[in-house]
């Protein structure tokens, strides 16, 4: 088929890009004709709490990206409407993860869809903001009612999409594994790549730093630790006031290892490889990506029962599912590393992963193709 996909890809950074790349490469593999639209200006700089939008990895290898999409520029979304709209493709595929991109993703896909030809599909990530903000509900509800179809990746989301629209076709699959950040390594070459004492128990929280992450929770908990040789590598930038989570990790002396910056692509193997277990505290969710690198790197999780995050944790499977709470969380955590088969659940992990294949999600996916074409 000829696909595109309109969405963050390179030079940009973060999990929605990866995510975009990789299927791209799929959707290759399998034989389609790929064309890849992303932007020029993603958010305006004023609303980015970031330090930089870009990636300083290298470009993805085999792609065609064209950046051509101004996400502020109405005129923009017109020329390159346009410009799409005249290529006929038979699926258009636009990824949803932030109502602020309703308004240009929509407006982009009302005018492809003219051309009486291309069906606009969307993936969504995310319909329901963790971090509300005024006019999300009008901008969702126009970027839906220009899709044909739709594809949720947790129960949690399809329940949510029911409330802006319950007529268009919509699929449940899986977020798929991330296996695009390299090898797992052993554990003492990451260690001291990481410039860390390999006599040490490590735990790892990964990625962005938001509020509804809950990094407070495992900060907390790990207060109520007694045992000194168990650290917490806090890996990522803080999207969020950094002051409240400071106070903690002071409290905390040198059982801290914060490296506070974006990690780029090439560097994430080196972390998960050097951690014990990987946690994720968070106070509300839909699906994780950093579940799908651990599940990649076969590495336990401690996970809090919200959003989708328990449908893709087993718990006392492929590690442990708590409630948001300081106590719940450090109870894992004396479990994980004072009676848990460690091996054995590495044994589960490998199994439980094989249902997050790319090929699987791609299959349901095309099943949404043929729903909407009928």
């Amino acid at each position: 088929m000829k696909l595109a996909l309109i969405g963050t890809t390179f030079p940009f950074r973060g999990g929605i890009a990866a995510f975009n790349e990789r299927l791209a490469k799929e959707l290759m593999h399998q034989g389609h004709e790929v064309s890849i639209y992303t932007f020029t200006v993603q958010y305006p700089n004023f609303l980015f709490p970031g330090k930089t939008q870009f990636s300083t990895d290298e470009p993805p290898k085999g792609l065609h990206i064209d950046r051509c999409i101004n996400s502020i520029n109405p005129f923009n979304w017109v020329t390159v409407g346009n410009r799409i709209k005249k290529e006929k493709f038979d699926v258009v595929f636009v990824p949803f993860w932030l109502p602020l991109m309703g308004l240009s993703l929509g407006s982009l896909a009302k005018i492809i869809k003219k051309n009486k030809h291309s069906k606009i599909l969307s993936i969504v990530h995310n319909i329901i903001p963790h971090e509300s903000r005024f006019g999300d509900k009008w901008l969702t509800n126009y970027f839906t009612s220009q899709v044909d179809g739709f594809l949720a990746m947790t129960q949690n989301v399809l329940n949510d999409l029911k409330t802006f629209n319950s007529s268009k076709p919509k699929v449940l699959s899986p977020h798929p594994i991330y296996d695009n950040f390299g090898d797992l390594i052993e554990r003492e070459k990451a260690l001291t790549y990481l410039k860390l004492d390999t006599s040490f128990n490590y735990m790892l929280f990964f990625g962005l730093i938001r509020d509804y992450k809950g990094l407070d929770l495992v900060l907390k908990a790990l207060s109520e630790v007694e045992d000194k040789k168990i650290k917490l590598i806090i890996a990522g930038e803080y999207y969020s006031d950094k002051t409240p989570y400071q106070n903690l990790i002071k409290e905390l002396e040198d059982r801290i290892i914060e490296v506070d910056k974006f990690i780029p692509d090439s560097e994430v193997n080196y972390y998960f490889s050097a951690c014990d277990v990987v946690v994720q505290p968070y106070k509300s969710a839909t699906q994780s990506g950093v579940t799908q690198i651990a599940y990649h790197f076969n590495k336990p999780m401690i996970v809090t029962d919200v959003g989708g995050l328990k449908e893709m944790c087993p718990d006392g499977k492929v590690g442990y599912v708590v409630s948001p709470e300081p106590k719940e969380i450090k109870n894992a955590i004396l479990k994980f590393y004072e009676s848990t088969d460690k091996e054995g659940m590495k044994e589960s992990i490998k199994e439980e992963k094989k249902k997050y294949s790319w090929s699987k999600f791609t299959n349901v996916l095309f099943s949404l193709v043929d729903k909407v074409n009928k």
